[in-house]
This record gives structure tokens, C-alpha cells and sequence, in this order.
């Protein structure tokens, strides 16, 4: 494809010449010499970086010394150098001068890379295309000097001013359970939540419940792999207005005018509540990232965000891993982090367990028993199994008992919550029992 890349030229002097003027500029400059359009500056700049690195002054001289006579010919010689020196009259305006001039960097890079996408999408695989095109297009954006500051004063007085306000023992998101949140404060932002169970103990359900009370006030995200909306929607409307769910299968038939008129009255309820749910098959990473995104763009940033995905394992990796998928999951693992951090959201990923907790004596599940990746272990701030006694042993004392098992907390204890399970409604219920380990 023919395009003329964008660049600016006056700039680039501009940023270039600054240095002559006050050579300590180098010392807090991130722009690399490939950043820059022109090939002449680009060698100029380099020569630059490299006397700043052997401790040389940088000046017209060292300059020539550096370059070499034969190849400073081909950039404009010695005359040129002297009029970069004396081309900016003050360096008070060097960092809009460095600005324009990543972002030009910038134009060029996202021209070429859409280009890219545009013979790929002719004949590779669009999946991968869009896959690989989001992901590069995502490293354009992460730029080196966007105001972000090391400085930990502005952090202390900020912590300050927190540890000023009566924010009560909720911190985070509710749970909507009163002993799990005296254990985890609520659902911190920028964690990722790992909510781990066999299939068929009910996490789907528990993770409804969560993010149901947690759309109420604040904000919730379902990124569904498993099931469509209309089921989802079944479930919520279940749980929420106390309706049999298998009733909910033939509701013309099933239903009596006490459950038309509860009916009636939930969906209403559910209407006003800020839940967003997303049923697309195939899902990958980079769609995730583009909908919470967006969704955190629509409410603002003071509006807190839960973001749940069924499952972790459904998601679409990178093909390049398709062989290997323990890398896969791991990068998955650890975007969906990222996500949690960059967006300032809360991320609950569900996720299937191995066989081994079936062959165990005691079928409650542990660390080791994440599926594929120690990767899932590390990147996650807390970890939560499900376990119920009576999906194991029907004559149990334990019926309809759910236990959440806090297996890791790195921002405070584990330990396990007792919840009552309401099977016909798939609702959860607190109980009087919870115990702190540590």
C-alpha cells in the first residue's frame, strides 16, 4: 500500500537541537533514535545517546568525532550540525517538542500495523489477524512518559487523606455475604479473583449471586463462555425473586399467580440494575479488554467495576500456543491481571479443577489442584474454592451447605465461610459460621 507516513520534521529538529543547548535533557529522555522520521536526525541522535553513555560533553566537536567525517558528509555535513545548535532558542519548550514527536511515531506505527492487518485479513485466519493487530495496537499505546510519577509523596498524601475518611469495614464490592466480606473487606480493586470448583458445585450460581448484588450499587460485568444470556438471565431472575427454577423450564404451564406476579416484579427490579452480560462464543482476551473498556469509559472512573468470566479455561488463547496449553492459560492468566490493574477493576475469573480432588479422601479442593498453569496461582490476589459436602455424600449431615474456602488472600486472611444453598432458587444465604486461618 502507498501512504505518505506522517512526520515532523521542525519538531524533530527542535528536539534534536535542545541538546546542544542543555545536554542533562538525555538523562530524562525516553524517546529511542528509531522513534524518529528522519534518517539523518536519527544517526545524529544516536551519536548523541552514545557520547551521553562514555560520559563525553555533547557539542558540535565530540559530535564530529563521534559520526565520522565520511558519514556526517551524507547527513549534511559540519553546517548542518551548526544549525540544529543554534536552531532552539530556549529548551523550555523540549518535552512538547519530545511529545510530537512520539506521537508521530505513533501514526506511523498504527498506519503500518492496519496495513498489515489489512493484507493478513485477505488470507489468514481473521481470529489471529484481529488477535495480533489488537495486541500491537495495544503497544502503540504504552507510552513511557504518560505523566505516570515514581514520586511516592503525592501516594502518601493520598494515603493520608484515605486513612482521613470512615470508609466502615467495606472497602471494596460487596459480596452481598456478611462473613465473606469481614474476611476479604469486599472485593478489592485491580484484583483478580480466581473462583476455583469441580463441575456442577454451583460456581456459576455463586458468581450470579456476587455479581447481582454488586450491579445493584455499583457496576457488574458477566462475560458468559458457557451459556447464553436468556439462560443466565433464567437463573438471576431465580435467584432474585425466589421463583423455582423448574418452573422457570414451562413457566405457561408451571406457573400459579403468585409466581406471575413475583415474575412480573423481578424483571422490573432487574431493569434498574447497572449488569451488562456477554454470551459471544470463542471469546479471546483482547474482546474482554475492549468491552470493559468501553464500559469503563460509559460509567466513569469513581464508579466501581466487577467483571466475572465463566470460565477461565473457554477462553480463546493465542494460537501460537496452540500446542502448549499451559502457555496459553498463563498468558491468559496473566492479561486478565493486567486488565484488573490498567482498567482499576475487579476481575473474578471461574476455573475448572483437576481429577486429583476425586481421588483425595477429603474432596475439598487445594492450591494444586488449578488446572494447567501455576501461572493462575501467582498472578492471583485471592483464590477461592467451592466445595459442598452433599454433591459427595448424599447422606451428609452438611446438606445444603456451600463452603468458600479462601485458600489464598494476599491482602488478608484465609480461612472458610459457610453458606446456606438454596437449590430450587440457586440462591446462596448467609449462615452463622465462618473460620478464620490466618
Amino acid at each position: 500500500m502507498d501512504y505518505l507516513e506522517p512526520n515532523n520534521q521542525s519538531a524533530e529538529e527542535a528536539f534534536v537541537g535542545a541538546f546542544f543547548l542543555d545536554e542533562t535533557l538525555i538523562k530524562e529522555c525516553m524517546v529511542l533514535p528509531e522513534q524518529l522520521y528522519s534518517w539523518q536526525l536519527r544517526k545524529i541522535y544516536s551519536a548523541i545517546r552514545s557520547l551521553d553513555e562514555k560520559g563525553k560533553p555533547i557539542d558540535v566537536i565530540t559530535l564530529v568525532e563521534e559520526i565520522g567525517i565520511p558519514t556526517l558528509q551524507t547527513i549534511g555535513g559540519v553546517s548542518y550540525l551548526n544549525q540544529l545548535a543554534g536552531s532552539v532558542p530556549t529548551t523550555a519548550n523540549f518535552h512538547f517538542y519530545e511529545k510530537l514527536v512520539r506521537e508521530y511515531d505513533q501514526k506511523r506505527k498504527t498506519i503500518q500495523i492496519a496495513s498489515k492487518i489489512i493484507e493478513q485479513a485477505k488470507s489468514s485466519e481473521i481470529s489471529k489477524t484481529l488477535n495480533d493487530g489488537i495486541q500491537e495496537l495495544m503497544e502503540i499505546g504504552d507510552d513511557p512518559n504518560d505523566g505516570e510519577s515514581s514520586d511516592i509523596r503525592s501516594a502518601l498524601v493520598e494515603l493520608y487523606g484515605e486513612c482521613e475518611k470512615d470508609h466502615g469495614e467495606m472497602v471494596g464490592i460487596p459480596s452481598g455475604f456478611s462473613y465473606l466480606d469481614k474476611m476479604t473487606c469486599g472485593f478489592q480493586k485491580s484484583d483478580l479473583i480466581i473462583l476455583g470448583a469441580r463441575p456442577s458445585i454451583g460456581k456459576t450460581a455463586f458468581a450470579l449471586n456476587v455479581a447481582v448484588h454488586a450491579a445493584i450499587h455499583d457496576v457488574s460485568l458477566f462475560f458468559s463462555l458457557e451459556m447464553p444470556k436468556i439462560q443466565l438471565m433464567k437463573r438471576i431472575v431465580c435467584l432474585s425473586g425466589k421463583i423455582n427454577s423448574i418452573k422457570m423450564k414451562n413457566p405457561q404451564k408451571e406457573f400459579e399467580d403468585q409466581d406471575w406476579e413475583q415474575f412480573s416484579e423481578t424483571i422490573g427490579k432487574m431493569s434498574n440494575i447497572n449488569l451488562h452480560i456477554f454470551d459471544r462464543a470463542g471469546m479471546n482476551v483482547s474482546y474482554i479488554w475492549s468491552k470493559v473498556r468501553k464500559m469503563r469509559k460509559q460509567y466513569g472512573e469513581q464508579k466501581r467495576m466487577l467483571v466475572v468470566i465463566d470460565y477461565l479455561q473457554l477462553i480463546k488463547g493465542n494460537p501460537v500456543h496452540k500446542q502448549n496449553r499451559q502457555a496459553e492459560i498463563s498468558e491468559i492468566s496473566r492479561a486478565l491481571k493486567t486488565m484488573a490493574r490498567e482498567l482499576n477493576v475487579v476481575v473474578i475469573a471461574l476455573s475448572q479443577l483437576s481429577r486429583g480432588v476425586e481421588s483425595r479422601e477429603d474432596k475439598r479442593p487445594i492450591l494444586s489442584d488449578l488446572r494447567e498453569s501455576g501461572q493462575i496461582e501467582q498472578d492471583a490476589d485471592l483464590i477461592a474454592f467451592l466445595y459442598r459436602d452433599d454433591y459427595y455424600t448424599r447422606d451428609t449431615k452438611q446438606k445444603d451447605r456451600m463452603e468458600i474456602i479462601l485458600a489464598k488472600h494476599r491482602n488478608g486472611p484465609t480461612g472458610t465461610v459457610e453458606l446456606g444453598f438454596n437449590k430450587q432458587y440457586g440462591q446462596f444465604v448467609d449462615l452463622e459460621s465462618y473460620v478464620v486461618n490466618g
